[in-house]
């Protein structure tokens, strides 16, 4: 006989609770696990396709911890070095290009000049923040022997994690499935099987995505030779899964910084210009349709809701968590407003009104 609803809400209530609570409080410890789980995640399809070649399970796992050591060796070697440099003097610099977007404005723009003019008073206000945030954000980051040993904590325990979840997914699932409550499995795989369906589009087919195009758009500023390229490049592609926002910041950026370096040299600026056009277009017709698919099931609005609730309440490890969990909560949702049309309190007399036509 199973359990009345009010028990299992709430018995629901309390693991729910519990895994908030551990958030909370283990956010920063379980940081490697979740990121190791996530890197699992995304790498299993291509195990389970090397499985169906003849390869064991051990040898998938072998042959892609490999090529992810050499990718990331590479890697190593010939980008992060340059993204790192590149992210620095880019946080050094931003004042001071911020002064000269001011004395250019002010030369083309006289009324600024007026000390009581509101839009001088912001800009001055503007650079000001910049100039303090500046130096609040860098410094501890680059400086600081704990964020430097949490990198090597990383570094290591990650991808431990992440060969050792990847070389017993398939077991983990099926251990996982057969705890589920007998009376609700078959909702409760339904459910997970859509959420599955949702997140592997968005994680497996966005993330691709996004490494395409954030490899694109860093070596096209790099060979159009914006300074900074390989920093805007990078952080266009990282925010491309959230549709168009990654082309308009990262545009912005590159133009922003482009008017600097090319002032008058129309035909460089439209070069860094047609770079994320020509970005969005393969997007749109090409990469998103083939690799994602007409539709992730995460609305644009719902994601960043998710990002910046989740981001502020559990810290980076929220990040990372807020798009699995947005998917959960709306496949949830659908499946909540389907049972309650299919109800009496949303037909009421309706299916008899039916009967006696």
């Amino acid at each position: 006989m199973a359990l009345p609803i009010r028990d299992q809400f709430k018995y629901w209530s309390a693991f729910t609770l519990v895994f908030v609570l551990t958030l909370w409080y283990l956010g920063d410890v379980l940081l490697p696990f979740v990121i190791g789980g996530a890197i699992a995640y995304f790498l299993d399809p291509i195990a389970d396709r090397l499985e169906n070649f003849g390869l064991s399970r051990i040898a998938a796992t072998a042959l892609i911890a490999l090529m992810c050591l050499m990718i990331f060796v590479v890697l190593a070697l010939l980008v992060i070095p340059s993204l790192i440099s590149q992210t620095v003097q880019l946080f050094s610099v931003a004042p001071q290009l911020f002064n000269d977007l001011q004395k250019f404005l002010t030369d083309r723009f006289p009324t600024l000049h007026d000390d009581s003019s509101l839009l001088r008073q912001s800009l001055l206000s503007i650079g000001a923040f910049l100039q303090s945030q500046t130096d609040k954000l860098l410094h501890p980051i680059l400086n600081s022997a704990a964020s430097i040993l949490n990198f090597f904590v990383l570094l290591i325990i990650v991808p431990v994690v992440a060969v050792y979840m990847l070389l017993d997914w398939d077991r983990l699932i099926e251990r996982t499935d057969a705890l589920l409550p007998l009376d609700h499995a078959p909702i409760i795989r339904e459910l997970f099987a859509e959420i599955d369906r949702k997140m592997s589009s968005f994680i497996r087919g966005m993330g691709t995505v996004c490494l395409i195009l954030g490899t694109y758009y860093a070596i096209a500023l790099m060979l159009v030779g914006l300074d900074y390229g390989l920093v805007v490049g990078f952080f266009a592609g990282l925010i491309t899964f959230i549709p168009y926002l990654g082309a308009l910041l990262g545009g912005a950026l590159a133009i922003g910084l482009g008017l600097f370096q090319f002032w008058g040299d129309w035909i460089s600026l439209s070069l860094v210009a047609g770079v994320f056009i020509l970005g969005q277009i393969a997007e749109g017709n090409i990469l998103t349709p083939r690799l994602v698919g007409k539709s992730i099931g995460l609305h644009p609005i719902w994601l960043l809701i998710a990002l910046s609730v989740f981001g502020a309440i559990f810290g980076f490890i929220g990040l990372l968590l807020a798009v699995p969990i947005a998917t959960a909560i709306g496949v949830i949702i659908n499946f909540c407003v389907t049972q309650y049309k299919d109800s009496r309190l949303y037909r009421g007399l309706s299916d008899q009104n039916e009967d006696v036509i």
